[in-house]
């Protein structure tokens, strides 16, 4: 399959000449592929979308054409986190939606006077901007840089996680902070990094960043979850998807624990699960909360 340079596909009438072969029915298998792996149900109209991810990854192997790259899938079990990586959408930023970090501010003063942490997970991370801004949320929330509180953070993708976890970024990714949290929780990169800044190292202790897959069977989470942020998750995934994988976080929750959901999610199929308390925040249905 490797080693041979590939040739210009022959153009099919009212598209773009592209380089490598690509049939509706190579994006249909990789549709149907990334849904078996990963639960996520992509548009019929990512079409495009799919074919530049894919390509490359065949650039990447040298391989001539998408049936050649299904092919090496079903041979090459660690390419599929490759292929999962490659159609994931990681579209962040810090403090985004800021009205569920107040609320969560709110909720951390609340319970500040237990005798256990605060345990929090974060389940689609992507490149770090979120649980950072929780880890800031909680940090200013008790006024100490060593909150009691446990900070979870997980993505199917290991290629953002590897940025999360460097916690490097853009200086421009810092922009819309204001001042006061910018000189408080970030370091300004010099000579080779100058024009980034990173994390400042007791935010980074706060957080522990794992890989998981929402469809796996065992997440390795431990019932007792104070927070959950599923935001813009749930999007990716049909409504039986969305009602198995809401269902088994409600059970990680406390009575009282807080899901916050992307402003695009509703869960109005699942009134047995969880019920509504604010804009896209969510309380578990079934403990008499």
């Amino acid at each position: 399959m490797g080693g041979v340079l590939s040739r210009p596909a022959p153009q099919v009438p009212g598209q773009e000449l592209r380089e490598f072969h690509y049939t509706p029915g190579d994006f249909e298998h990789a549709r149907r592929l990334l849904y078996q792996q990963a639960g996520i149900s992509l548009s019929a109209t990512k079409e495009q979308m799919v074919y530049s991810r894919l390509a490359r990854r065949l650039r990447s192997l040298r391989l001539c054409s998408f049936a050649d790259y299904f092919n090496y899938l079903a041979v090459h079990e660690e390419e599929w986190q490759q292929f999962i990586n490659a159609l994931t959408t990681n579209l962040t930023a810090f403090f985004r939606e800021n009205h569920h970090f107040e609320m969560l501010a709110a909720h951390v003063r609340k319970h500040a006077h237990q005798h256990r942490p605060l345990r929090i997970w974060c389940s689609a991370s992507s490149t770090g901007e979120e649980p950072y801004s929780l880890a800031m949320t909680v940090i200013e929330a008790l006024d100490s840089f060593t909150p009691a509180v446990e900070i979870i953070a997980s993505d199917i993708d290991t290629g953002v996680l590897s940025v999360a976890r460097n916690g490097i970024y853009p200086e421009e990714r810092i922009e819309l902070l204001e001042p006061a949290r910018k000189k408080q929780f970030f370091l300004r990169g010099k000579g080779g990094q100058s024009g980034k800044v990173r994390v400042r190292p007791e935010l980074q202790a706060l957080i522990e960043f794992r890989q998981i897959n929402l469809l796996d069977s065992n997440w390795g989470i431990e019932p007792g979850l104070d927070v959950i942020f599923c935001r813009n998750v749930m999007i990716y995934f049909d409504k039986t998807t969305q009602n198995k994988i809401l269902e088994r976080m409600v059970h990680l929750l406390r009575p009282d624990g807080l899901f916050f959901a992307g402003h695009s999610e509703s869960f109005v199929q699942a009134t047995h699960l969880v019920k509504l308390i604010e804009r896209t925040v969510y309380r578990p249905a079934l403990k008499g909360a």
